[in-house]
């Protein structure tokens, strides 16, 4: 019988002696998990997406908002200058 029986792992009982704080020192975490809804809960793609934005709207900072659609803007005007677009159709005749 004794072959048929898994050998047991053994379990140590290790304490770090310098470590003063809470918790696991072996605890792998990532640093944002505190603060994001999108991180934990395991969803399909439509409760990602409904987590994600209801994140964005509810903690918006209008510095970045600005920010961004500053950016998009350069680079979508870039983008049309390196594909040859013609921009005169945006100003006025003269």
């Amino acid at each position: 019988m004794g072959l048929m029986k898994l050998k047991k792992n053994r379990k140590y009982n290790y304490k770090p002696r310098f470590y003063k704080g809470d918790g696991s020192p072996y605890e792998v975490k990532h640093k944002f998990d505190d603060y994001r809804k999108t991180v934990n809960p395991p969803k399909g793609i439509k409760g990602k997406w409904n987590a994600a934005l209801d994140e964005y709207q509810n903690d918006r900072d209008e510095r970045v908002n600005k920010r961004v659609f500053i950016i998009a803007g350069i680079l979508i005007l870039l983008f049309l200058l390196f594909i040859g677009f013609d921009l005169s159709i945006f100003f006025p005749q003269s």
